[in-house]
């Protein structure tokens, strides 16, 4: 893992989190240092080997990273408690929705990709 790609990750989610402060944003400042991120990698040929390295091994360690996420669950379990059919009811409604909106995509790119292709679905060819 390279520690000069480590630390513009880092900066990235930096310079998100105060953009979302300065400009009052109601997008998370990581996700706006992802989308930097993603932007920079877009004007690039071809992204840095080391860059792709330390993604994969933040990649790897993904599951330390929900450890702080998990010990905030913990603290607030009276709260969840208390408000337990809201949090249910949010949970499987977004987990509803993400599973619609994931179908739904799959089928237009689908239809798109067999009519550039002129190749059919694979419901046309069986």
């Amino acid at each position: 893992m390279s520690l000069s790609f480590l630390t513009l990750i880092l900066a990235l989610q930096l310079a998100g989190e105060v953009l979302q402060m300065v400009l009052d944003l109601p997008v998370p400042g990581p996700v706006i240092g992802m989308g930097l991120l993603f932007f920079g990698l877009l004007t690039s040929r071809r992204p840095p080997a080391d860059l792709e390295k330390t993604a994969f091994a933040l990649l790897d360690n993904l599951s330390l990273l929900f450890v702080p996420a998990g010990v905030g669950v913990m603290l607030y379990l009276p709260l969840l408690a208390a408000q337990w059919r809201p949090v249910v009811t949010a949970l499987i409604g977004s987990t509803v929705a993400a599973i619609a909106v994931t179908g739904w995509v799959m089928v237009r790119l689908d239809r798109g990709e067999s009519g550039q292709t002129g190749a059919g679905s694979a419901e046309q060819s069986s």
